[in-house]
């Protein structure tokens, strides 16, 4: 007898995951592309220029960076009469070379531009972000790794602290040489791992009910619960290692309710491990990538996340169109 709702889950997974094949693609080039960017701004000693592309102007570069337009066009080795407003697209095809190869000349040109005072550089960002960032920053270079322990202790255990970012900082401090990539990867993974294990600890010491009512204390809301509890019911245990990883804002109330449901503590902490090792690694490389300046990575974060996003969605829609009993249904047909 052919099972017609896993055949419909079945089809539905099949349909997620070519819905999701091209936009994870989509997004993996522009990540790379971005990533190349970024990278070519270091090495011209301006990372705020990673944000050039290749439909500005030459007079929107200029004023963004605050150089003068005949300054930038003397400096790319143009006509002195070159008209401002052409976009870089239409120069590099002039000039006979790709966009990306001319977009990494003018951040070069730029950089020298701003390293010679002929321009004061990009206006500094004033957003919470960079603000939060440059805290962390200054804290951790203060009071280094019990700094950044007591950050992913309390986020692992559900309070609001940048945990995320904190280990970006700290992958940022590596590549600047003021901290010690070993040390400080084990100081993440340990420290979460010790609030991972707080939580389930309190979650085998407490109700469910009381859980509901006065879990939003510890970081756990009606709303997670309900998709944690989805989460539980479709993978298991393997939730934990899903909520360390993918959505791990979700991971204080794993804890929680992997405790409350009594999952055995050596393979809570195995899965658990592992997916804060994951983690730690994507977070510590992610701030080495970037350095400091985290304002000159939002092109390149912003791709990176829409490739996680989709890549997700296709890896879980690919593990469940896989599952053999509807694909054996089907074939039955």
């Amino acid at each position: 007898m052919i099972d017609l709702k896993s055949a419909a889950v079945y089809r539905t997974a099949v349909a997620l995951v070519v819905v999701f094949a091209l936009p994870t693609l989509w997004f993996a080039l522009r990540s790379y592309g971005s990533f190349e960017l970024l990278r070519s701004a270091y090495q011209a000693g301006a990372p705020q220029t990673s944000n050039i592309r290749g439909w500005m102007t030459l007079s929107y570069v200029a004023r963004a960076y605050r150089v003068e337009p005949a300054a930038l066009i003397s400096r790319l080795g143009l006509a002195p009469d070159t008209d401002p407003n052409t976009d870089l697209r239409a120069v590099a095809a002039q000039s006979k070379t790709s966009t990306f190869e001319y977009v990494e000349r003018v951040q070069r040109a730029v950089g020298a531009l701003m390293g010679h005072g002929v321009g004061n550089g990009a206006p500094q960002s004033s957003g919470w972000l960079a603000a939060l960032a440059d805290e962390m920053l200054t804290a951790m270079l203060v009071y280094g790794y019990p700094i950044l322990a007591l950050i992913q202790l309390f986020g692992a255990i559900g309070a609001p602290v940048p945990d995320g970012i904190a280990g970006a900082v700290a992958g940022s401090l590596v590549a600047q040489g003021r901290m010690n990539l070993a040390a400080a990867s084990l100081v993440i993974v340990i420290a979460s791992i010790v609030g991972d294990i707080i939580g389930y600890g309190v979650g085998r010491v407490i109700s469910r009910d009381v859980l509901e009512r006065r879990g939003h204390w510890i970081g756990y809301t009606p709303a997670r619960g309900v998709r944690i509890k989805e989460l539980f019911s479709h993978w298991g245990l393997l939730t934990v290692f899903i909520t360390r990883t993918f959505v791990s804002y979700l991971s204080s109330a794993a804890n929680l309710l992997a405790g409350v449901s009594r999952y055995r503590f050596p393979k809570f902490v195995a899965v658990a491990l592992a997916g804060r090792v994951m983690w730690t690694a994507a977070y510590i490389g992610l701030g080495y990538v970037i350095g400091s300046d985290f304002e000159a990575a939002t092109g390149f974060l912003g791709n990176l996340s829409g490739f996680v996003l989709c890549g997700t969605g296709l890896v879980v829609a690919g593990w469940i169109a896989m599952v053999p009993g509807p694909s054996k249904n089907l074939a039955r047909r």
